[in-house]
């Protein structure tokens, strides 16, 4: 009795001990982590003011002036500059084809100085293969806002290389918005501020993690199925 007793709980603790790790599972996820920082992002120190030079008796020293009768851009390392988000964009494709193909290849009996063979040799293959394929695909996306970036770099022609990112922590996970790139001096507002649109070699990433994005996530098993690996 003790030992059908034993092989009956066995089954039961392996499901219990499922269950545990289940629950272990599932309050791991659901703790709301600190965002993480991307250090391809990441902020960058100011260039360092040389110090001033010392006795000349002039009150006026040159580089260290301020003017309070002119817009203040960025244009050194280190300057913070306001990137508006009006990106807005839609594409459609669509596809449509068809191949046909149709064989058939027939051999008679042979004959023998003029008469058929007591048996039949003749035959016939046939062959039909067709395909046809539709495809439809509509785009649209957009993205709108504002985030502030940093000047990481000022390149040989004037023009400033930007990035920075924004990072927002909810009860359901954590977003992140992120942006690269090029801008042009030229190109910036009398507010400091600069559209999307302008920035060349940009790069836009919008993304999350946590429960909500892995909710919205397709499994491994589920893009297998729709993968080219799938034969059928």
């Amino acid at each position: 009795m003790k030992h059908f007793t034993d092989k009956t709980h066995k089954p039961l603790r392996r499901l219990a001990l499922l269950v545990l790790l289940a629950v272990i599972a599932t309050a791991l996820t659901g703790c709301n982590s600190k965002p993480k920082r991307d250090p391809d992002f990441a902020a960058v120190e100011p260039v360092d003011i040389p110090p001033a030079p010392q006795g000349n008796g002039s009150i006026y020293q040159a580089g260290f002036e301020r003017s309070w009768f002119e817009n203040v851009r960025a244009r050194r390392v280190g300057d913070i500059l306001v990137v508006n988000l009006v990106e807005d964009t839609e594409a459609k494709h669509a596809n449509k084809g068809g191949v046909s193909r149709s064989n058939n290849t027939s051999i008679t009996n042979p004959t023998v100085f003029g008469k058929q063979l007591g048996f039949d040799l003749g035959s016939s293959l046939e062959s039909n293969t067709s395909f046809e394929g539709d495809a439809d695909n509509t785009q649209e996306h957009q993205f709108s806002g504002s985030l502030s970036v940093m000047v990481t770099e000022v390149l040989t022609n004037g023009y400033m290389r930007v990035r920075g990112e924004k990072r927002v922590g909810m009860t359901g996970g954590n977003e992140y918005v992120r942006v690269s790139g090029i801008v042009r001096p030229e190109d910036i507002n009398v507010d400091n501020s600069i559209d999307s649109t302008k920035i060349a070699d940009a790069t836009l990433v919008y993304m999350g993690d946590g429960t909500t994005t892995m909710a919205t996530t397709m499994g491994w098993l589920a893009k297998f199925f729709i993968s080219g690996l799938m034969p059928f």
